[in-house]
């Protein structure tokens, strides 16, 4: 791992104290004034103080190096972490609650990330619509009166246990199940959470030991954790996509279905699953989703983002389009409400971009999966990353054989520098990217910094460790002003979504032949549909057909799969 040039600089803290605001002597306007004004002489008392620290403490050789670096990081403090934000008509969230998005008055000290990420990310480009923000409030008064510990949760695993669905249950759950790898979990959780919204249903998460202190609470006043140990259906981890109990295998023998009016001959629960191998398609029927609707529990089991194809169902399509009136910001917003880093991956995102990122001011993201039915040799990889770099722009180019440029261009006093932060789970292109840099200048005199906080050489989904370093480093690719991603990982799909950014992603090598287009820009940031239902007849109204193919076409990283544009 290369060291930063420059110390860390720490974003502005929070006061926590609101009796801090309780008397305030200045009106707004002047204390504005004053507050700049000390901004001012507290600028040029730092850039004059710390050459002398620097000259008395490390001595005259290292003086002017300890002076660039100090000074950099105080700017970059004081700053307060908002260089590179996007600005136009929809910035939103440049405070702690994101612009309304997140509830106020939970544990900072519980959730520190809930209320300090904002300080990180560089773009907020969509504003959440007032529907989304009513519709968020009311899903967290229902989860209060439903929630493990309650009542009516008491009220309902005693009917779940009778083996019937009842009319007269006050609260209807969709509990999330884990599946597949880190990305894949994080995209079904979304899923599962946009569609509590849609049906009025509590989300709740049966949470396995690997992801035990990933996550903080993301609802105020309740737990959305299933207490698995009580619950009465058994085996809920790693329960497998041909599920007995799923629910076109129960239509098929005729115990769950549109033409099943009484309640009281509906099981209490059914699986729905929605993995890759996609057994339920019927779930994408308006029909189907009125019979699902007279269960009281459905047990979901997917690694997909199923998002866009929601869309295709009537009554969603009406519902999305009030809560979402930008498509592309479905999962921008739902990611950065629900999914919030717990405290020990939290630490480990600002201990390493405090250490190494802060004073850039530039940091590009990039993140390479290599997928077995794709592999291509690590030369091939790296060229195709430099292709693509070059094609759209992002990473400096370099004054290739030329050792004097740095000292003809990097005299201007300038403090450009650009931070790149390659997330692999192996290092190649780490060392390639690094050896770069290190043996060619960049040009213009640009400072750049290669860095890779781990390369684990291999997935390893059940356990915890490696789970919390892969999630920091989601969110540490989050904090990017651009990002290169590799196409078909949800991994990518994730980090981008949760930036706001709109990637450009490299194609993948099918058959391991190296694509002649490099990687695509993609048009809409929004997670891509793997595998959609296909063929699938359903006897319900259709949705607005143009307004359908409008906003949800074919993926720009792969043919098969579905996503939301604009």
């Amino acid at each position: 791992m290369e060291m930063a040039s420059a110390a860390g600089g720490v974003p502005k803290k929070l006061d926590d104290d609101p009796a801090a605001h309780a008397a305030e002597p200045w009106p707004p306007a002047a204390r504005e004034e004053k507050n700049k004004l000390w901004r001012r002489v507290l600028l040029v008392g730092s850039l004059v103080t710390l050459p002398l620290v620097a000259f008395f403490v490390l001595g005259r050789e290292s003086a002017s190096t300890a002076w660039l670096q100090m000074a950099i990081a105080k700017l970059t403090a004081m700053n307060n972490g908002t260089a590179g934000f996007t600005e136009g008509p929809h910035v939103h969230g440049r405070d702690e609650l994101l612009g309304g998005l997140l509830a106020p008055g939970m544990d900072r000290r519980a959730c520190r990330s809930r209320y300090q990420s904002w300080q990180y990310y560089k773009h907020f480009p969509f504003a959440p619509s007032p529907h989304l923000l009513a519709k968020l409030r009311a899903y967290e008064a229902r989860h209060r009166r439903c929630a493990p510990g309650t009542p009516l949760y008491a009220k309902s695993v005693e009917q779940l246990r009778s083996g019937r669905s009842a009319d007269d249950m006050e609260c209807a759950y969709i509990v999330w199940l884990p599946f597949d790898g880190l990305g894949n979990r994080m995209l079904s959780m979304v899923s599962g959470f946009l569609y509590a919204l849609l049906t009025d249903r509590v989300l709740l998460a049966a949470v396995p030991p690997d992801s035990a202190d990933l996550f903080c609470e993301p609802f105020p006043g309740a737990t959305w954790r299933l207490p698995a140990e009580d619950f009465p259906v058994a085996n809920l981890f790693g329960v497998g996509q041909d599920i007995d109990r799923s629910y076109t295998r129960l239509v098929g023998d005729g115990k769950v279905g549109p033409g099943l009016a009484a309640a009281n001959a509906t099981p209490s629960y059914v699986y729905l699953s929605l993995g890759w191998q996609l057994k339920d398609p019927l779930f994408f029927c308006g029909e189907h989703q009125r019979a699902l609707g007279k269960i009281n529990w459905l047990l979901l089991y997917s690694d997909l983002y199923f998002t866009p194809s929601m869309y295709a169902v009537a009554e969603f399509q009406d519902e999305l389009r009030r809560l979402f009136p930008e498509r592309e910001s479905v999962h921008h917003l739902l990611s950065r409400y629900l999914l919030h880093p717990a405290n020990p991956v939290w630490s480990l995102v600002t201990r390493y971009y405090r250490s190494y990122l802060p004073a850039a001011t530039r940091r590009i993201g990039v993140q390479i999966r290599m997928f077995g039915h794709s592999s291509i040799p690590a030369d091939d990889m790296y060229n195709q990353i430099l292709n693509c770099s070059r094609q759209e722009h992002i990473l400096p180019e370099t004054e290739d054989g030329d050792e004097d440029a740095i000292d003809r261009n990097g005299g201007d006093g300038s403090n450009n520098s650009t931070a790149i932060l390659v997330v692999s789970l192996y290092a190649d292109h780490f060392e390639r990217l690094r050896s770069r840099y290190y043996e060619h200048a960049a040009k213009g005199g640009e400072m750049v910094g290669v860095f890779q906080p781990t390369h684990g050489e291999r997935q390893a989904t059940d356990n915890l460790a490696h789970n919390q370093r892969a999630l920091s480093e989601i969110y540490l690719l989050s904090f990017s002003e651009e990002l290169i991603t590799s196409g078909l990982s949800t991994f990518g799909y994730v980090s981008s979504g949760l930036a706001g950014v709109r990637p450009a992603i490299l194609l993948t090598a099918f058959d391991h032949k190296v694509p002649e287009t490099p990687c695509r820009r993609v048009v809409s940031m929004e997670p891509c549909n793997l595998t959609p239902p296909r063929g699938l007849e359903c006897t319900d109204k259709p949705a607005d057909v143009e307004d359908l193919a409008r906003h949800v076409r074919v993926c720009e990283d792969f043919n098969d799969g579905v996503k939301f544009f604009d």
